[in-house]
């Protein structure tokens, strides 16, 4: 690699945050996971069932890039997706147990990606949990503010 002393801090982020994802992606690829997977059952496993249309915009993506998502995540048998009750057009989805043990094992996953580097997984994620709070509050934008916060869009 060139000369990584002189990268600006954003390149030395993105480039990390490539090869950590791609990584992270072939571990996840042996237990019929993708990276937007782990994040659809993790908010699943957060926030319990709800509808399709829901989680795709909790996610922040479109509802078609969801349903794909969702259905690699069914496929494998990670969620469920049952006709709402309430209106026969959406469905509720919900995080099996085979989902609740991929969840797990995704940790761990990341985790070891991680642990390769000889840093302490820990101390990175808090220094990077203080970088985006701070960068993140410095903008008046609803949508950077709800994702630092955690809170679904109306």
């Amino acid at each position: 690699m060139p000369d990584m002393d002189r990268w600006p801090t954003g390149r030395l982020l993105s480039t990390a945050a490539r090869l950590v994802e791609h990584s992270w992606n072939e571990k996840l690829g042996a237990i019929g996971l993708t990276h937007a997977g782990v994040i659809a059952i993790e908010v699943l496993a957060a926030q319990g069932p709800m509808t399709q249309a829901q989680l795709a915009q909790y996610v922040r993506v479109q509802a078609q890039t969801m349903g794909k998502t969702l259905s690699r995540l069914e496929s494998h048998g990670h969620i469920a997706r049952v006709r709402s009750t309430s209106d026969r057009r959406s469905h509720v989805v919900s995080l099996t147990e085979r989902g609740k043990e991929a969840a797990a094992a995704a940790v761990e996953m990341e985790r070891s990606v991680l642990a390769a580097a000889s840093i302490d997984p820990d101390v990175l994620r808090q220094e990077l949990q203080a970088v985006v709070r701070e960068l993140a509050h410095q903008f008046a934008s609803p949508v950077t503010r709800a994702l630092v916060d955690e809170a679904p869009l109306a």
